[in-house]
């Protein structure tokens, strides 16, 4: 049961960054969605979604990895 919420919680930012890259490619096919004003707008937000859920994903691995001891010494925690 754990590892399936564990899938859910890496699932939900996965799929934030495929949509922050779909919002960057149609900004550089000149196709603008209904929620944006403009491109360059659409594409500061897909540029976010991205990172975020880029962000979050190694942020969740690197957390798990250091749980189990399995990085380098650079990154490990420095209070452990």
């Amino acid at each position: 049961m754990t590892r399936i919420i564990a899938l859910i919680i890496l699932v939900i930012p996965a799929i934030l960054a495929v949509y922050g890259i779909k919002l960057m490619r149609d900004m550089a096919f000149q196709i603008l969605t209904p929620p944006f004003p403009a491109l360059w707008m659409q594409f500061l937000a897909g540029l976010l979604f991205f990172i975020l859920g880029l962000a979050f994903v190694a942020g969740f691995i690197l957390h798990r990895d250091r749980k189990q001891n399995k990085v380098q010494e650079r990154f490990k925690s420095p209070n452990a």
